[in-house]
């Protein structure tokens, strides 16, 4: 007779700190495989607490309160399938990053993740210990390696899972979202099969948590590198998958493949996602922008609407005397296609009275910047006040362009909790505009068609802060300045690097400058989804004070 096994997956979004809530998803997935007969359940990396927990799991009480919850699961769930869960967990030894095993009432076994991720958005090895390599388990008739997220990255752990007798590996992960990341798991897991010969599967986590979306799109591997589940990004999933053994070893028995979405679609998915899971797992649940009839706040428009739903999102327009009828018309088309509420304030009268206040101080000086950027200060004091009347969340609207060279006003359009667009370059923007204008899906909830007017598109971008400005008198064209912002932030090329692939060395020390000198407001600014692996925050960490120059 066949051995067979089932193994449930969970691709469940949890919230760091909601012990109560994330045991509860645990509990009632937990039940769905009871239902299926499963043989196990599998939770993703640190679901317990919610992933990242950054420095909160040092917080003794923080991880022992973890710990108890993991004990009441185990006696809760102790009548059917065993369980793997993710927690932070405390000995002797110290703290690590843990994965624990329930079955029966108790803790069967608690793993240790070994390869601690010290890179991009990963600081671990601040948080907690490695040692050596826990071996493998046994559910029923199978013995099962558990490497945790980056153990399977490593050769080593998954091999010596295999020399010690594991006969499937299952990966529990906390993997965030970057463009492309899919095939950067699939090539790595692909590599541990072929080196130790056993099927795996890679379970990811859903849901974002600050500035990281987790996309999910857990995926199983058979021994021969060939794909035997692959299930949706984004979404929560429960899956049953079946192993079956033969002469040859334990095989998973074909499953759901499930074609994902190109690299437009995820990354509009994760802005939706990152600002629904930030508005509800910090408990607001409307939000209002700045609307200035430009593309920018367009799009955010359009993405607060697609993921929180038309009757709670709120435009506002604040115009000023340089403000175009064109600009205040595409306001208004862009709030009436997508059904949210449009206020108008304009800003003339205060900022009279500002300058009025300020004269006798810049008595004979020349007017310039510090009066474009009271207009821009001004808005946000306004856009502030509404935020704090009506308990609605502001919303920023400055792209990755803008955020790199510091083509923004701190304390002005730089105020807000959230910017869903922070790490999407202004050609991206534009793409995007038309891309979101074009397709519509079951996750948004706002309407479909065109819902960005194609003349916010077509026109050229412009802070209309003083008369016929536009971005290109300050800043290269945009198709320039974001092939050259790659190049510097991205990639991390020199300046010779650049000027060989053909950019202007001038220009391209205009921009490395502009980037060095905006740090302290990147520093203040909002978070916002990770697209990249180099997103502002955690994947780049420069110091405000610099004064080094690239001389190449």
């Amino acid at each position: 007779m066949t051995d067979t096994f089932r193994l449930t997956l969970a691709q469940l979004n949890p919230t760091v700190g909601a012990f109560d809530a994330n045991a509860a998803k645990a509990k009632d997935a937990w039940e769905h495989a009871k239902t299926a007969e499963a043989d196990m359940i599998a939770l993703p990396e640190m679901f317990l607490t919610g992933y990242q927990t950054q420095d909160m799991a040092m917080k003794p009480a923080f991880t022992r309160s973890a710990m108890l919850q993991v004990e009441d699961l185990a006696q809760s769930c102790a009548d059917g399938p065993a369980m793997g869960i993710g927690t932070p967990w405390l000995d002797e030894t110290g703290l690590y990053n843990g994965y624990v095993i329930l079955e029966g009432g108790r803790i069967k076994t608690v793993l240790r993740k070994h390869e601690l991720p010290n890179d991009g958005v990963f600081d671990e090895r601040r948080v907690y210990k490695t040692r050596e390599i826990d071996g493998p388990y046994s559910i029923g008739p199978l013995r099962i390696g558990t490497p945790i997220c980056e153990d399977a990255w490593w050769q080593p752990v998954a091999e010596t899972l295999a020399e010690t007798g594991a006969e499937i590996l299952l990966v529990p992960n906390g993997s965030p979202y970057y463009r492309d990341k899919f095939d950067v798991r699939l090539n790595h897991m692909v590599r541990r099969v072929v080196e130790t010969g056993l099927p795996l599967i890679y379970l990811n986590m859903v849901g974002a948590q600050d500035d990281q979306v987790f996309d999910g799109g857990t995926f199983a591997l058979n021994p021969s590198g060939e794909l035997a589940l692959k299930l949706p990004v984004f979404d929560e999933v429960i899956h049953h998958l079946d192993f079956a053994k033969d002469k040859s070893g334990w095989r998973i028995q074909d499953s759901t493949k499930v074609a994902h979405p190109d690299a437009w679609e995820q990354d509009y998915r994760a802005m939706v996602q990152g600002l629904r899971d930030y508005m509800g797992k910090t408990g607001f649940k409307k939000v209002l922008l700045g609307m200035s009839g430009g593309i920018d706040s367009a799009l955010v428009a359009t993405i607060a609407t697609d993921a929180l739903g038309p009757e709670n999102v709120r435009c506002v327009m604040l115009p000023s005397e340089y403000t175009s009828s064109h600009s205040l018309e595409d306001a208004a088309a862009c709030a009436g296609a997508l059904g949210v509420r449009h206020d108008t304030i304009p800003i003339s009268a205060p900022r009279q009275a500002v300058t009025e206040t300020l004269e006798p101080l810049f008595d004979g000086m020349k007017s310039g910047l510090t009066e474009e950027n009271i207009q821009s200060r001004l808005r946000g004091l306004l856009l502030m006040a509404l935020s704090n009347k009506f308990g609605e969340m502001l919303l920023t609207t400055g792209n990755k362009s803008e955020v790199a060279v510091g083509y923004a006003t701190i304390y002005g359009d730089m105020a807000g909790g959230y910017n869903p667009i922070k790490d999407l370059y202004k050609t991206r923007v534009f793409e995007t505009c038309r891309w979101r204008n074009a397709n519509h899906r079951d996750w948004m909830m706002g309407p479909e068609g065109e819902v960005i007017p194609q003349r916010i598109i077509d026109k050229p971008p412009s802070a209309e802060l003083r008369p016929d400005q536009k971005d290109e008198d300050s800043l290269p064209p945009y198709e320039v300045l974001d092939a050259i912002l790659d190049g510097l932030v991205d990639r991390e090329a020199s300046v010779a690097d650049l000027a060989a692939e053909g950019f202007d060395r001038a220009t391209i020390k205009k921009v490395e400058h502009l980037i060095y000198i905006s740090e302290y407001k990147r520093f203040q600014s909002a978070p916002g989804p990770r697209l990249t692996p180099r997103a502002f925050w955690l994947d780049r960490r420069y110091p405000i004070v610099n004064r080094w120059r690239d001389q190449s």
